[in-house]
Parts: C-alpha cells; structure tokens; sequence
C-alpha cells in the first residue's frame, strides 16, 4: 500500500500557571508513543496523546505535579493537559489471563525496551522531543506495508491481543492490513494452549463493540476465526459456518458467509453498533437446525432468539443491544413476508417489538432487517419494499387514539380490544 506518511507536527508543552523546572524537564525529555504515532503516520487524526518517562521515578513525577492514577503500573496525569504519562516498563508473565503479569518501572528501563513489551510493531513507535522517529521494531514500515504483527514472542502471554489484532484488521481494513503468517500462527498457537479462555465476558465485549464502530467490523471476525477463537470466544457465531441455506434465496449459501455480509451491509446503513450487532446475531438459530431439514430453517426465528439471550448474558450486553437483537432475531421472517400477512398478524409484530412506546427502535429493526435483505450475493443493490409497507402500517396503527375509545364508552378489558380491532382495520385499509 501507498500510504503518504505526513511528518507529526508536535505540539508545544502544556502552559500551566508556572510550570516547575521538574515538569519542564519531564516534558522535554518524554516520548509520544502508541497509538497517537500509529495514526498520525497513516494520515488519521489521534483521539489521545500517550507519553513514556525514560529515567524517573514515582517520586520525582509526583514532586512535579503529576497525579497518580495508576494500579497495576505508574500511569500519571500531567498537571495541565491531564494526559496520561506512564513511566518506561518491562513486564513478566506470572499467571494466566491478561491481569497475570508482575510489572518493572524504574529508571533503569529504557525506551526500547518499554517497546517491545507492545504487541504490534506498529503500535512500537515512539516520537521524540525533536520530531524523530524510534522505531527499532520497524513499524514504519509494516504501516507502510498494511502488515500486523506481533514485537516478541511475549505477545502471546496475553489473551486480549487476540483481540485487540482482530480489532486492527477490522479498523483497517479499507487498507487491506493483513495479519502476518508468524502472528497468525501465534495467535493459533494461543488459542490451542487455553490462554484466550481467560478471557473475561467484559474485555471482550469492549473490544467487539469497538470492531463494530469500523468500517470493516467483519473483519474482526474473520482473523478471529482464521485463528480459531472465534469458536471459543462466540461459539454460536462459528457454529453458522458450514450450514447450508435455499440457494434461491441464498446464492451465498454459507450461513456464516451470509451472517457477515449481513453485518457489512449494516455498516452501508447504519453507523450504531446496536443495529450492527442485531445484523450480527440475527440468524443464530439456523446453526441448530437439524441436519435432515436443511437448506430450509423453519423456526430458526426463536431458537434464534435463545441463543442471542444466551450470548448477550455471557458477554453481559447492555440492554439497548440485547433488546435490539431479541426484536431482530424473533420478528425478521415477518418483515420479510410483510406484503403477505395479515393486519392482525402484523399488528401482533409491532407490539412484540415494542413498536408503538419506542418508535426509534422500530426504525432501528427495520433497519437491521434490511441489511438482513442486501445481505446475499446479488442483492446488495436490490429494490425492496417490505420497511415501507410496515412503516405505513405503524403509522395508521400508531394514529388511533385511545382517547376515542373511552369516549365511546369502553372500559376495563374492552379497551384494549378495541384498540387492537381499530388499530387492525386501520392497517388493513392503509395496506390496500
């Protein structure tokens, strides 16, 4: 790849009310590292600014203002700009998981050696108080090459990398990045030893989301089922691959390759991981299908909705996902037949979904079944009229007043079927 590589314009030190000549000398002798070198070399704008002390103590960067917001290693905020400083630092692996690490910080610790505990050689570049560049791990160049790979073997003594690189390749994906066959056979090596089973629900909710706000979030799935954790990490998301689909419906077949094309298709529409997420887990159920039944997948809709309770309360999703995904996975064979059901049937969808108290999640699942629709090869620019129909339904249903009902004199019970009677003749006149 050709990636023009603008040279970083480093901003002037933080002005304070009298800036002690401790900090001043803190500031002119520290390093930009991490992610805010990474993206500034490919042209992005950094969200943040992180720094590495070479030489210091704890002490010294207290007497200097900085405040201590470390746990497990000495992290400082600088007294002006509050961004995080962290004194240089080796790391040894004593237990299992990513929290199983004894931590070194001392003066002693150079800066090349605070690189190469990071995982990727891209993310082990460092700027210093002239503007050049410290690269010994050459992740100018893997930038340059669209290339992730790993620093040290000590990558693998940490579960969340697997992650975290998956992550990578989704966020740059437009650019094509590429794990590279050695990370890859690491990252294997990992899953098979146990290590990704450490994983806690949290990390890896926290890194998914974050893969799901890219612009390739399906490439977070990808690397991780080249590598084999997807089928430890989201079992029920490895399970579709392999299930075959009605090829007259489904040209792609694959249920997994259908799944992601799904999720891709929610990226064109929508940038809220909610809606992509619901995309995503939409058709869990088709992999409990069995075998003597396919290509076809009767009832998938709620054994589909089972298995997103299942995943969403081992991954402790949020409500807003998981009520968003439970609305998709139950109610999307009916948007699809939206033109053949009857008024009742379709008034029954809108309430199951919630429809007439939270407007912005129907929107939010027609969405989501729409990316469902463009999501099979040969239909991504295809015309589709089933999220208009169901909209003039919602609307003639949602313009029934309650009000009238009890004008009329209805009470208790006989309210609410009359509402549900008037709600049905309403959708049947504005479908005709």
């Amino acid at each position: 790849m050709n990636l023009a590589i603008p040279k970083w314009s480093r901003l002037t030190p933080s002005k304070g009310s009298n800036p002690s000549p401790l900090l001043k000398e803190i500031e002119a002798e520290r390093y930009l590292v991490g992610g805010a070198v990474r993206d500034q070399l490919l042209g992005l704008t950094p969200k943040e600014r992180d720094w590495v002390v070479v030489g210091r103590t704890e002490q010294q960067m207290l007497e200097a203002g900085f405040q201590s917001v470390g746990k497990d290693f000495p992290v400082f905020l600088h007294p002006n700009s509050k961004e995080e400083h962290a004194l240089a630092r080796t790391e040894r692996k004593t237990a299992p998981g990513y929290r199983g690490f004894t931590v070194h910080a001392a003066p002693d610790v150079t800066l090349e050696e605070d690189l190469l505990r990071r995982d990727l050689t891209i993310n082990a570049i460092a700027e210093g108080h002239d503007d050049t560049l410290i690269d010994p791990y050459k992740g100018e160049e893997d930038l340059q090459q669209g290339l992730l790979r790993h620093v040290s073997d000590a990558f693998s003594e940490d579960p969340v990398r697997i992650l975290r690189i998956a992550r990578f390749a989704a966020r740059f994906g437009k650019w094509g990045f590429k794990v590279t066959h050695p990370t890859h056979k690491l990252m294997q090596q990992m899953v098979k030893s146990g290590e990704v089973d450490a994983l806690v629900p949290e990390r890896v909710w926290q890194e998914t989301v974050k893969a799901l706000q890219t612009e390739r979030p399906d490439r977070y799935f990808e690397v991780l089922r080249n590598c084999g954790a997807l089928a430890r990490i989201f079992p029920e998301l490895e399970a579709l691959f392999g299930v075959p689909q009605p090829a007259h419906h489904h040209p792609e077949i694959d249920s997994g390759i259908h799944t992601l094309m799904v999720l891709q298709q929610a990226v064109k529409l929508s940038d809220k991981p909610e809606i992509r997420f619901a995309a995503l887990v939409h058709d869990l159920g088709k992999a409990t299908t069995p075998q003597t039944e396919w290509p076809k997948h009767h009832g998938h809709e709620a054994r589909s909705s089972k298995l997103v309770k299942q995943l969403c309360k081992r991954l402790k999703a949020p409500k807003s996902y998981r009520e968003l995904a439970l609305a998709v996975a139950q109610y999307h064979g009916h948007y699809h037949r939206a033109e053949e059901m009857r008024p009742a049937t379709i008034l029954k969808m809108l309430e199951g979904i919630d429809a007439f108290r939270r407007a912005e999640r129907f929107e939010e699942f027609l969405i989501a079944c729409e990316a469902d629709q463009r999501g099979r090869t040969g239909f991504g620019e295809a015309e589709f009229t089933q999220g208009a129909t169901l909209r003039r339904a919602y609307a003639a249903a949602h313009s029934i007043d309650t009000k009238s009902i009890l004008t009329d004199g209805f009470e208790g019970k006989a309210i609410r079927e009359e509402l549900q009677k008037r709600q049905t003749a309403a959708i049947r006149t504005a479908l005709i």
